[in-house]
């Protein structure tokens, strides 16, 4: 009998060597079975030679396989290394065998009329049960299986002279013959298990290689966007700031339309290619969520201000509604918010021919310092069909083909919404029916910072053109922006010099002092991060003159390595000048104010 102990434990196939080394495999990936056949031939002898003789035997071979457990077990590290057992596994487990083989000698001269037929029995399974084990290793099978021989020979001469005798020696070759199938049945399924897991480990080498093709495409497709991102924003900025600067002349009217057509394309470029971005990271699991303190009132006129003068050019009525338990100020992404808001208020005002867009802010108190928010928006258009909201949120998809045609986009900003608002912790819900119109709710909690309303402060004036004119230091690669700032601070009397790389805005920041630093990042020989650090850590008089980073990627990572280098704040290309105009309204109010970590006062305000 072939036995085992402790916890199955399958051997890795590249550590087995040999034979012997499937055969203990075999051996450990059964438990203890061993005593519960002692038990079982224990109770065969009990019937037939008597109960002591029985449960001697019974405690002599359950101490044989106690050892062999034993020897197993210690064998099973060597035969892991691939060093094998040699001769210690084939000795020890004949001589354990010998205790088993003493049964069917027991049972065959017991005076029982049952003892012979049980002695062949057990003889019959004992070659059963070691070949069923060691079926990966028949030779280690005949060798330890041989005190089953010798008890079978002392039968059989027993019954030299007898009838019997030809009899038992019939049944040999039939054992024999019963043994040899169940050898080559069991060698033939290893061998199409073997050729089975060759196959399965071929396909699982052919998919791991491509999804490392697939992952290095991945990486390459965003290292791509990242670089066409500052590529294209780069001439963006030209173009969108010639055109702002454009439309401050005099112009006829048929001019004014296609500045107009150039601002509007311009913008509707860029949008598409911050949603292909926005896909990419949150896809990448990169998409970085703010959280800083939020006021309700300034979040709900940034969200609701681009959209009522959209719905009243369309003719249509734009409804705000606030209802339930409003805090007045709380924590989260103001920015991400307004994004998914925003979202659903563009595809109101897009898809809504007549009517109203109403939109809904309702506010439910959680706990003292949770609340949840339904941002919801309902608009009278057209309605969506029930199988067309199934496949209403799968990127670069749209409702209907003849929308794409009139109205264009990349059918992405609803994929996005959704994805944006899971990872904020919420969800967007929507209902619809033909003719009826649609309602698209955004729900998310946030913590609560205040719930009752501060007094009023009066808003300072941050207008770049009011009050003295500010030296400020240009440092920008591209003649085109730097041409575009030079013309946009010259209409407010400013006082601009300019740098083509950050060696030549460290020279001038040590020549003379500035108001505020504008500073580009990707640049020939020198970056702006890098001239960022030296004027920084300078003793120059611009150490602690105001730097705004100018920069052309639109991730929150590039941001805050700006930040890190000593940049107070930083804008986007193209260049939205009315951000820069608050920005050049602080500056003389010094770093801590253009960062926003302290508040603006009215001497600060006047440039």
């Amino acid at each position: 009998m072939v036995e085992t102990d402790g916890v199955a434990r399958a051997i890795p196939a590249e550590q087995r060597v040999g034979d012997a080394a499937q055969a203990l495999t075999a051996i450990l990936q059964t438990q203890y079975l061993r005593y519960l056949i002692i038990a079982s031939w224990a109770l065969g002898l009990l019937a037939t030679v008597g109960w002591w003789q029985a449960i001697l035997w019974f405690i002599l071979t359950l101490g044989a396989g106690s050892f062999r457990g034993w020897v197993e077990h210690r064998l099973r590290n060597q035969v892991d290394n691939g060093a094998g057992w040699g001769l210690v596994f084939p000795v020890v487990a004949t001589a354990t065998t010998g205790a088993w083989a003493v049964a069917p000698l027991m049972a065959w001269f017991s005076p029982s009329g049952f003892g012979q037929p049980l002695a062949l029995a057990l003889i019959i399974s004992g070659y059963v049960l070691v070949f069923a084990q060691l079926r990966s290793s028949p030779r280690q099978a005949v060798i330890i299986s041989s005190p089953y021989g010798a008890a079978a020979t002392i039968i059989l001469l027993s019954l030299w002279g007898t009838p019997e005798f030809w009899s038992m020696l019939g049944v040999l070759p039939f054992t024999a013959a019963g043994l040899f199938v169940l050898v080559t049945m069991t060698m033939l399924r290893e061998e199409r298990i073997l050729a089975f897991q060759t196959h399965q480990a071929h396909l699982i080498a052919e998919l791991e290689a491509a999804r490392d093709r697939a992952n290095a495409a991945n990486d390459a497709k965003s290292n791509f966007l990242g670089v066409i991102s500052h590529e294209l924003r780069t001439p963006m900025n030209g173009v969108l700031g010639a055109a702002q600067l454009l439309s401050a002349t005099r112009l006829e009217t048929t001019q004014r339309e296609y500045l107009s057509i150039i601002r509007n394309s311009g913008d509707n470029l860029l949008n598409l290619l911050n949603d292909i971005l926005d896909m990419t990271k949150i896809e990448a699991g990169k998409m970085n969520f703010e959280v800083v303190d939020v006021v309700m009132e300034d979040l709900q006129k940034r969200i609701t201000g681009p959209f009522e003068a959209q719905a009243e050019a369309k003719g249509l009525s734009f409804v705000t509604v606030l209802e339930g338990e409003l805090p007045t100020i709380v924590r989260g992404d103001p920015l991400r918010v307004c994004q998914v808001v925003q979202n659903l208020l563009s595809n109101a005002v897009k898809f809504t021919e007549y009517g109203e867009v109403r939109y809904l802010v309702r506010g439910e108190r959680i706990s003292a310092q949770r609340v949840r928010f339904d941002f919801s928006v309902t608009d009278s258009g057209a309605g969506i069909s029930s199988a067309d909201l199934e496949r209403l949120f799968q990127p670069f998809t749209q409702v209907d083909a003849s929308s794409t045609r009139r109205f264009g986009g990349t059918g992405l900003g609803l994929t996005i919404a959704r994805r944006m608002a899971n990872i904020m912790g919420g969800d967007i819900a929507v209902t619809s029916k033909l003719g009826e119109g649609s309602t698209f709710t955004l729900s998310v909690e946030a913590e609560v910072v205040e719930w009752a309303k501060p007094a009023p402060v009066e808003k300072a004036k941050d207008k770049a053109g009011s009050g003295q004119g500010m030296r400020v230091l240009v440092v920008e690669d591209h003649p085109v922006n730097r041409m575009i700032l030079e013309a946009w601070m010259s209409t407010s009397s400013h006082i601009t010099a300019t740098a083509e790389n950050g060696v030549l805005a460290i020279e001038a920041a040590n020549e003379q002092p500035f108001d505020l630093i504008i500073m580009d990042v990707n640049m020939p020989v020198m970056d702006g991060l890098t001239a960022t650090r030296s004027i920084r850590n300078g003793a120059g008089p611009n150490a602690e003159t105001p730097i705004v980073v100018l920069s052309a990627s639109a991730r929150n990572e590039d941001h805050e390595a700006g930040l890190e280098a000593g940049a107070d704040a930083y804008l986007n290309k193209p260049i939205d000048f009315a951000a820069l105009a608050d920005l050049m309204g602080r500056a003389s109010g010094g770093r801590a104010v253009v960062s926003g970590k302290a508040p603006m006062t009215e001497h600060s305000a006047a440039a």
